[in-house]
C-alpha cells in the first residue's frame, strides 16, 4: 500500500464514508486506512433474539440481534420487521467482495429507478457501537451523515474495517451466509442502465422477516 499525502487521504476517507449512502453508486476504493482498534461483539449473558430473513428461492438468513450492544438500533429494526415493513422488498444493491444491501420499500414497486432512495420516513439516532465491520456483520445504511439511517441495511460478505465507527452495526449472521454469498453472486447491472448501479438484473425478494424471541426459542423442559 502506498502512502498518500494527508490532504488526499482526507478526501479518500470522506469518499469511503459515502459509499453506503442510500443514493450512492461509487465502488469501494483499492486502499483503506489503517483499521482502528475496535472490539468484537461481546458474549451475551443470555440468549439473544434472532431475525430470520426468508429470501425467495434461496433460503433463510438468520441474524443474531445485538440488543445489548445497540439497543436503539435493534428496537428500530424489530419494530419495522413486526410491521411487515421488509416483506416484499428486495436486495437492490450487491457488490461482490463487499456487501449486499436491502430494506428499501421503494423496491416493491415496478420502477427500478427509485430503488435505494426510500426508507427514510422513520429514522433512528445513530449508536455506532465499537464493533468490527467483518464478514457477516449487519448494519443500517445511511446517507453519509449522522442520524440519517432509516430502514435500509447491509450485510457484509467480507471484512471492511474502514467502516468501523461509521455505521450502526446491530447484528451478525449466525446461519445462512451461504445464502448471502449466493445473493452477492447474482448477475447485476454494473452500469446502472435500468436503475441504480449494482442492482440485480432479477429481483432478489425478501418474502418475510420474522423475529424469533430468545425465550420462545428455548428448548422445552423435559417431562419427568
Amino acid at each position: 500500500m502506498r502512502v498518500c499525502p494527508a490532504g488526499i487521504r482526507r478526501l479518500w476517507t470522506a469518499a469511503v464514508v459515502a459509499l453506503l449512502s442510500l443514493s450512492c453508486a461509487e465502488r469501494e476504493a483499492d486502499e483503506t486506512p489503517a483499521p482502528s482498534p475496535r472490539g468484537e461483539a461481546p458474549a451475551a449473558s443470555s440468549p439473544r433474539d434472532v431475525a430470520v430473513l426468508v429470501v425467495e428461492g434461496l433460503g433463510e438468513i438468520q441474524i443474531e440481534l445485538l440488543a445489548d450492544v445497540a439497543p436503539e438500533t435493534v428496537a428500530h429494526f424489530v419494530a419495522l420487521a413486526e410491521r411487515d415493513s421488509y416483506d416484499g422488498t428486495t436486495f437492490h444493491r450487491v457488490i461482490p467482495g463487499f456487501m449486499i444491501q436491502g430494506g428499501d420499500p421503494n423496491t416493491r414497486d415496478r420502477d427500478p429507478r427509485n430503488d435505494g432512495q426510500g426508507g427514510q420516513r422513520e429514522r433512528v439516532v445513530d449508536e455506532r457501537p465499537a464493533l468490527r465491520h467483518v464478514r457477516g456483520i449487519v448494519a443500517l445504511a445511511n446517507r453519509g451523515v449522522r442520524n440519517s439511517s432509516g430502514s435500509q441495511f447491509f450485510i457484509l460478505v467480507a471484512d471492511a474495517r474502514h467502516l468501523d465507527g461509521e455505521y450502526a452495526a446491530f447484528g451478525r449472521v449466525t446461519d445462512g451466509m451461504d445464502v448471502v454469498d449466493r445473493i452477492v453472486a447474482v448477475e447485476r447491472d454494473v452500469y446502472g442502465r435500468f436503475g441504480p448501479v449494482d442492482r440485480p438484473t432479477r429481483d432478489v425478494v425478501v418474502s418475510d422477516v420474522r423475529i424469533e424471541r430468545a425465550g420462545a426459542r428455548a428448548e422445552p423442559a423435559a417431562v419427568p
